[in-house]
């Protein structure tokens, strides 16, 4: 198994875990929150970079 699959395996974990340990809405806070917080700790540059990119594999 990959890293990357280990990776999705945990947070799937972690998930479940959630739901059953906190209401529905604090998972959906917590799941959709992260991306985000990460997005928005980039810098301006690797931000038009991660665009660009999700553009070009949009196009295929």
């Amino acid at each position: 198994m990959s890293k990357t699959a280990k990776i999705a395996a945990g947070g799937v974990a972690v998930g479940l875990i959630l739901l059953i340990w906190l209401p529905w809405w604090v998972s959906f806070l917590i799941v959709v929150g992260v991306p985000v917080a990460a997005y928005l700790a980039l810098d301006p540059s690797q931000r038009r970079r991660l665009r660009r990119v999700t553009r070009k594999e949009l196009g295929r």
